[in-house]
């Protein structure tokens, strides 16, 4: 069920930057939730810069990631919030950006809402 998405401005930050964020995030994603990471799925969104705003302002160079975290709803908050923690902390250091711009979600979902493989994930035995 774990999926990770980073909207970022294209051009900002490299591609290897990119594929080290993925990593890092996927990882951290596994340690706090205890979920195998091998289920984790994550991407990285490139807009361009004509195509982002920050604060009303068209991109002017400052980069101001936002990610999201779907996280089924029966985690408990100080999972959720140890999580965004984390996943804050990474973009920070990965990316080299202004911790008070980076914005982050926990994006909940019902586990009967979620399938793998067909079937709801409620119903999906661990691997």
């Amino acid at each position: 069920m774990p999926v990770l998405g980073v909207h970022l401005v294209q051009g900002m930050h490299t591609p290897a930057q990119h594929a080290e964020l993925l990593v890092a995030m996927s990882t951290r994603y596994a340690e706090v939730t205890g979920v195998p990471v091998e289920r984790v799925r994550a991407y990285v969104t490139l807009h361009r810069p004509e195509l982002w705003a920050t604060g009303g302002i068209p991109a002017d160079g400052r980069s101001a990631p936002y990610f999201t975290a779907a996280v089924f709803t029966d985690r408990p908050p100080d999972v959720r919030r140890r999580l965004l923690g984390a996943l804050t902390d990474l973009v920070v250091d990965v990316l080299g950006v202004d911790r008070r711009l980076v914005h982050g979600a926990v994006v909940p979902v019902r586990a009967d809402d979620w399938v793998i493989g067909g079937a709801a994930a409620r119903r999906v035995a661990a691997p």
